[in-house]
């Protein structure tokens, strides 16, 4: 590459701030370099592609993000401005997201506390987070009552609890009048799909378990998760449009959505490019194995990227909790709302021709072959 491309990026010259900036000014002049400047190109990409009407966003949450209130401030006004057309998350954020829906309270607090007297007090901590012991208690209880509801003594897909799940959920918050608290109510009401990964590995899972010792019926389809997450990105691609992977942290949530792509290719044998845009924040390294999945680089690898797209590809090496409120503001201070694309209504369909494609491009079962040991 030449001198003059090296020099072609903007000049650093930031005005100096005021007070009176909003945020989003605050981001384009600013942030001008290191994770500082990632945020600012992270912010442009989710802005001017990755919520463009022909894009379906998938948002991967892991860590604990509810319970200090990032759903009520950040991830249900993205759901409700259109802007979250699926999710992948781990059962703990959906839990603890239930605590606030339902009315109980979380406490800020000190994280050098001793965790020998707050559990001879009764205390949980999350680092910061303090609650009372009681809060588990309350909404173990209000899980056990609405999964013993009949229309949940049946196996289904984790988009098809979640969906029942926060229809319950929505009831509660227009009783109590706390609209616009919980992510599960408001992705019903959006008609947003959400997926646990690993649905046994939280306390919503925990509370499957013991129902399934008293004779209960619900299960979870792991194989219809499978297929449906990737029946979602099928069809954004096949129908011309593009898909868009914003990520928060990583773990089992990151894995869940970026493998859609090797599902379709290298299961399925359908022939697929990858994901278009990547967004990630974290703060994991990828040399020591803790990425969980690694940098978009290596995503184009297992092409779970499209190789083409790498330039829209955005990792913030911070802490969630500081960037998704930045990214949250600037994404609504300039993008105007989208419509729901109410995808979890759309899930039967877009499950059915994805398996019509797979079926005609294999000619049917896969035939046996020498596999050689």
């Amino acid at each position: 590459m030449s001198k003059r491309h090296h020099l072609a990026g903007r000049r650093i010259d930031p005005e100096p701030l005021t007070g009176n900036e909003p945020l989003d000014q605050v981001v384009e002049s600013a942030f001008t370099s290191y994770n500082a400047g990632r945020i600012r190109e992270a912010c442009g990409l989710l802005v001017e592609k990755m919520l463009t009407d022909d894009t379906t966003l998938g948002l991967s949450l892991s860590g604990a993000l509810t319970p200090a209130g990032f759903g009520k401030s950040c991830i249900v006004p993205l759901i409700e401005a259109g802007f979250v057309d699926w999710i992948s998350s781990t059962g703990a954020n959906l839990y603890h997201d239930t605590h606030h829906a339902i009315g109980l309270k979380l406490h800020s607090g000190n994280p050098f506390a001793d965790d020998v007297e707050l559990r001879e007090e009764g205390v949980v901590r999350i680092y910061d987070i303090m609650f009372d012991y009681d809060v588990l208690l309350k909404t173990d209880k209000f899980y056990r009552q609405v999964m013993r509801q009949p229309e949940f003594d049946k196996p289904m897909s984790t988009p098809e609890f979640h969906y029942r799940v926060g229809r319950y959920m929505d009831q509660v918050e227009r009783k109590l009048g706390l609209e616009g608290v919980s992510i599960l109510a408001a992705a019903y009401r959006q008609g947003v799909p959400i997926f646990t990964s690993s649905p046994g590995d939280s306390s919503i899972g925990m509370n499957v378990a013991r129902l399934e010792l008293e004779g209960h019926g619900l299960r979870f389809l792991v194989n219809d998760d499978v297929n449906l997450s990737a029946a979602i990105v099928w069809k954004a691609k096949e129908s011309g449009g593009n898909s868009a992977c914003f990520i928060l942290g990583g773990g089992s949530p990151k894995n869940f959505m970026l493998q859609t792509e090797p599902q379709i290719q290298e299961v399925l044998g359908l022939s697929e490019a990858g994901h278009d845009y990547f967004l990630q924040v974290t703060d994991a390294r990828p040399d020591t194995g803790g990425l969980s999945g690694a940098t978009p680089g290596e995503a184009v690898s297992w092409g779970k990227v499209d190789p083409d797209k790498l330039p829209d590809a955005v990792v913030c090496y911070c802490d969630s909790t500081i960037a998704l409120p930045i990214l949250t503001s600037y994404a609504l201070a300039r993008r105007e709302k989208r419509e729901p694309k109410r995808l979890y209504d759309e899930l039967p369909a877009m499950l059915q021709e994805l398996k019509e494609t797979f079926l005609k491009n294999s000619g049917g079962a896969e035939q046996d072959g020498d596999l050689e040991i």
